[in-house]
């Protein structure tokens, strides 16, 4: 079921270029039909009738273009496919086997296929156990088991087939428990089985891929045997000059190719990239970390869910005009039935002119949160979306576009990767997160354009960068700015991206960290297929989802996943707050401490009385949602001045996990209570660097004071803004 798609939508080819660059754009309409694309840059992305406003203006004449739309279908489902035949004679036995593992009671689905002309074979695993189907042109023949398969416990599962005599046995067999073992038997037709052409993992018709199967799997092979019974599941009970194929996916981890260590090499490839760096069968739990001992490691999580690229043709493309400024811009789709939006930066010309200030884009956390669905788009919230004009599609309701690394697949594990290659309903123009009583709701991408609205509305020029243009060009991208500001949640990090901002600001840059629960997670990227990220949540942290034991280390960079805090680089030491407190989406205010006054640091409260945002668009309150604070254990750096602190911290809110030891003694030694803070900072460092941090997702929702972007919050940015940019 994947809910009603939208009626138009898409996505790029990347989420920002420079002037001279093409994008590319990939359409699907429901229903096929003309279609035309605008430019428009996105000024605000509010909905909110109480704030800005969506403000989406029109740049018709750098781009506006009318083109066939087409319907473009998804095909969500990891899967393996191998093209080629094992060297089986056609009346010869054989022996089809694999091991499986189900993390949850699920329905049956393929393990195992193999094709070739009108024959095939099927090895289908659930929750009520194996079954298989072989077909010899128009005779289909059965098989079941019968007997559970239960969670968590790894089963040999083998089908073997003497065409001579039709003779068919089906068995399973856990690694423990040998009373487990059930096998049933049937009686095809006799006759010869065509040649193979293609072997699939976790789906069958390779043509047209179905049946995918959500669970681990490992050692696909074929024999020229019939195996009666299995004694031992990880070791094959006949010959091994038998062995046709054997699929080890503990090679080439890192990839998406699958290697045969059989006679042939019949090498394969994986769809929608599966999860790989899984603990397999035979893992001891003698090693974490699947690049010590890739043998323990030779399971691949596959899942029905998957989806690493849509595939879906060209409908566009756009070349960015050498004169188009920096900023938001997206794509403006219309058709009969109904509009979306496409949105995209455009960074300015690598050789200038620059801004003093360069806005962060958080895309790898947009991209992170990319279709979550939180299952509250209930009928007020619906409600409201539609006074306000807000974005119309939820990801709780449309699914077909897989959801976030906040999300799990169908067997309950975690989702750790996501692709940029997919539609994202969650990063457009107007989308509610939440149905704010006291705000607009808004996160991440919209949430983040109060910033970009503010910098308009207060006449600071500013280009706007990103985090992917960041992990692939370092310092280098940030040198031209005095100053660089974050957006609200920047929370996905590379560590070459951490070693890029340190540089940065060592090396003389001003950094204003204008949100909450930063520098957190880390992820990981491959050059080769930079529109993926992965995040394992290791031990530690607020987190949806925990990742198994053994499966900490990224498959695709092999590095420990988790915590930024966790691998000796925490929040603290880059911007002198780090995570320490969450609540509902609700804010509150700051307090200014004496340091405020001392001269060296009063500019920054010219025009700002001793109670900072104690209104705002974001939950109603300047320090909400996700806190921040100073502390020198964690890396804060000496001469830290604390300027203002949070009070009255709402009832919902509770300290993180990472600062507990129990549930009444933290690792500073202060009260859980008192922990439930958010702290703006000031610091400079050897090299003439300066670092200002707020410590608060919500803040940046309350540089709008009720009737403009005007206020106590809108006057200390702007104090700190043009005194480091040098305005």
């Amino acid at each position: 079921m994947t809910g009603m798609l939208p009626p138009v939508t898409g996505y790029l080819d990347r989420l920002s270029r420079r002037p001279g660059e093409r994008i590319t754009a990939h359409v699907s309409l429901r229903r096929p039909g003309p279609c035309r694309a605008r430019l428009v840059r996105v000024v605000s992305a509010d909905p909110n009738p109480a704030g800005p406003g969506l403000d989406l203006r029109p740049v018709v004449e750098a781009f506006d273009h009318r083109f066939d739309g087409q319907h473009q279908p998804v095909q969500l489902g990891s899967w393996g496919l191998v093209q080629g035949s094992p060297q089986l004679e056609p009346g010869q036995a054989r022996c089809w086997a694999v091991l499986v593992q189900l993390l949850a009671e699920l329905p049956a689905a393929t393990v195992l296929a193999a094709e070739g002309g009108q024959d095939s074979i099927v090895i289908r695993a659930g929750a009520e156990g194996a079954e298989a189907e072989i077909t010899l042109g128009a005779t289909t023949t059965w098989l079941r088991t019968e007997t559970p398969l239960r969670t968590a416990v790894w089963y040999r599962l083998w089908l073997s087939h003497d065409p001579a005599t039709g003779r068919v046995v089906l068995g399973q067999a856990p690694l423990e428990a040998a009373a487990d073992v059930a096998m049933a038997t049937a009686q095809a037709p006799a006759g010869q089985f065509a040649p193979v052409s293609a072997v699939t993992f976790a789906a069958r018709d390779a043509m047209a891929p179905r049946d995918h199967f959500t669970g681990k799997v490992e050692d696909p092979l074929v024999a020229a045997a019939f195996v009666e019974a299995w004694p031992d599941p990880l070791h094959l009970p006949a010959p091994a000059e038998s062995l046709r194929a054997r699929w080890d996916f503990s090679e080439g981890i890192t990839t998406e190719h699958v290697t045969d260590i059989g006679p042939e090499a019949l090498h394969g490839d994986l769809i929608n990239l599966p999860t790989r760096g899984m603990v397999g069968a035979a893992w001891s739990g003698n090693e974490t970390c699947w690049r010590h001992a890739p043998a323990e490691y030779a399971a691949i999580h596959f899942h029905a869910d998957d989806l690493s690229d849509c595939r879906w043709s060209p409908s566009f493309s756009f070349d960015v005009p050498d004169d188009l400024r920096s900023g938001a811009y997206a794509f403006h789709l219309t058709c009969e039935d109904g509009e979306d939006w496409l949105p995209f930066y455009i960074l300015p010309r690598r050789d200038g002119p620059h801004a003093a200030v360069a806005v962060l884009a958080s895309t790898f956390t947009y991209q992170a949160y990319a279709n979550h669905a939180r299952g509250n788009a209930d009928a007020a919230y619906k409600e409201r979306a539609a006074a306000w004009g807000a974005y119309p599609h939820n990801p709780d309701d449309v699914t077909a576009f897989s959801h976030s690394t906040y999300n799990r697949h169908p067997d309950g594990s975690g989702i750790s990767l996501s692709s940029r290659l997919r539609p994202i309903l969650t990063m457009r123009p107007g989308f509610l997160t939440f149905n704010d009583p006291r705000g607009s709701g808004l996160r991440h991408y919209p949430a983040d354009s109060h910033l970009l609205a503010w910098l308009e509305a207060r006449g600071i020029a500013f280009d706007i960068v990103t985090d992917e243009d960041l992990d692939d060009e370092g310092e280098a991208l940030l040198s031209p700015y005095r100053v660089v500001l974050t957006g609200s949640h920047p929370e996905y990090h590379t560590g070459r991206m951490l070693d890029a901002l340190t540089a940065y600001r060592d090396h003389g840059g001003r950094l204003c960290y204008l949100g909450g629960n930063g520098f957190y997670w880390r992820i990981a990227r491959d050059p080769a297929r930079p529109h993926i990220i992965e995040i394992r949540r290791a031990e530690g942290g607020i987190r949806a989802w925990a990742a198994e034991a053994g499966e900490y280390y990224h498959q695709l960079d092999g590095a420990l996943g988790g915590l930024w805090r966790r691998n000796r680089r925490p929040p603290q030491a880059l911007v002198g707050v780090g995570f320490s407190a969450q609540g509902l989406f609700e804010g509150t205010f700051y307090r200014r401490l004496p340091a405020s006054a001392d001269p060296r640091y009063a500019w920054i409260f010219e025009g700002v009385p001793e109670i900072i945002g104690d209104y705002g668009l974001s939950g109603g309150g300047a320090a909400g949602f996700e806190l921040d604070r100073a502390d020198p254990r964690l890396g804060t750096p000496p001469g830290t001045v604390i300027l203002a602190r949070s009070e009255q911290p709402p009832a919902s809110f509770v300290t993180v996990p990472e600062e507990l030891l129990s549930h009444i003694a933290t690792v500073t030694g202060e009260s859980p209570e008192a922990l439930k803070r958010a702290e703006i900072v000031i610091f400079e460092v050897p090299g003439g660097g300066s670092v200002f941090a707020v410590g608060s997702i919500t803040f940046c929702g309350s540089l709008w004071n009720g009737t403009a972007f005007d206020g106590p919050v809108s006057r200390m940015l702007e104090n700190v803004v043009r005194r480091f940019a040098g305005l």
